[in-house]
C-alpha cells in the first residue's frame, strides 16, 4: 500500500470521525431540547386536560406555617367514622404537577412526572417515588436535568436561601422556600431525599422540598441539591400568589 493512500484513508477516516462528533454535539445541544420541548408541552397540555375534566389528585392537608392565631379549643370527641379514601396513586411516568422557579425567569415552568426514569426526564422533571406528596408532611423531592432535554436545572447554582419554589397540583398553591444554598455531594448519598433529608439541617419532621440535578454541568459524577420547606399554600382560585414577585 503506498504512502499516498495511506494518508488518504487517514484522512477520510478523521473527516468521518469529525463529522460524526459534530452531529452528536448537534443532538446533545439542539435535538434533545427540541424533543424535550414538544415532549413537555404534551404534558402540560395532559395536565391543563386533566385539571379542567377535575381530574387530579386530591390535595395534602392545608399548612399554615405563617399564622400566628393560638390553637383552637379541642372539640368533643365524636364517633368514630369511615376513613376517608386515600388520594389515589401517582401514574409511573405521568405528570401531576407544575414547578415554578421564579429566580430560573419569568417563563420557567415545567412539569412534574411520577419516577426519575430516564425516558421520564426526558419529558420534564422527576418525583422521586416514594417521596412525600405535595404540601403534605415529609419530602417532596424532584429531580431534574442540568443540560440536556431543554436545560431545565441550568442555571441551579443561583438558587439561594429564601428563594420561593412554587408547585401547584390544579387544586392549590403550595410555596416552599430554600433554607440553604446548593449542597454537592455523590449520587450515592441517598440520604438527601429522606423525610428528614440528611445534612439538611432540619432537625425533625416537616413539609420539605428537594431539588436534585447533576454536577458538573456536563457530567454526572455529583449531584447538587437544593432544600426548603412549605411557606404557605393557597387555593388556585385565589390566583397566583405573591411570591411569584418576590
Amino acid at each position: 500500500m503506498s504512502v499516498r493512500l495511506i494518508v488518504r484513508t487517514f484522512s477520510e477516516l478523521c473527516i468521518t470521525i469529525g463529522a460524526l462528533i459534530v452531529l452528536f454535539v448537534v443532538y446533545v445541544l439542539f435535538w434533545t431540547g427540541v424533543k424535550a420541548a414538544g415532549a413537555t408541552e404534551g404534558q402540560i397540555d395532559d395536565l391543563q386536560r386533566q385539571w379542567a375534566q377535575g381530574t387530579v389528585s386530591a390535595p395534602a392537608p392545608s399548612a399554615s406555617p405563617s399564622s400566628g392565631s393560638s390553637p383552637a379549643s379541642p372539640s368533643p370527641p365524636s364517633s368514630p367514622g369511615p376513613k376517608p379514601p386515600a388520594p389515589a396513586a401517582y401514574r409511573d411516568g405521568k405528570p401531576f404537577a407544575m414547578l415554578y422557579i421564579p429566580r430560573f425567569g419569568k417563563g420557567w415552568e415545567w412539569p412534574v412526572l411520577e419516577n426519575t426514569e430516564v425516558k421520564t426526564l426526558q419529558k420534564g422533571l422527576g418525583h422521586y417515588r416514594g417521596t412525600a406528596r405535595p404540601g403534605a408532611t415529609g419530602n417532596f423531592a424532584v429531580a431534574g436535568h442540568r443540560r440536556t432535554y431543554g436545560d431545565p436545572f441550568k442555571d441551579f447554582p443561583k438558587l439561594r436561601p429564601g428563594d420561593p419554589v412554587l408547585l401547584t397540583d390544579g387544586t392549590t398553591w403550595f410555596t416552599y422556600r430554600i433554607d440553604k444554598k446548593p449542597y454537592r455531594t455523590v449520587p450515592s448519598d441517598v440520604g438527601v431525599i429522606d423525610p428528614v433529608p440528611r445534612k439538611s439541617g432540619f432537625d425533625g419532621p416537616g413539609r420539605y422540598l428537594t431539588l436534585t440535578t447533576c454536577d458538573p454541568e456536563w457530567g454526572s459524577s455529583h449531584r447538587l441539591i437544593v432544600w426548603a420547606h412549605l411557606d404557605a399554600t393557597q387555593p388556585v382560585t385565589d390566583g397566583r400568589p405573591a411570591a411569584f414577585h418576590s
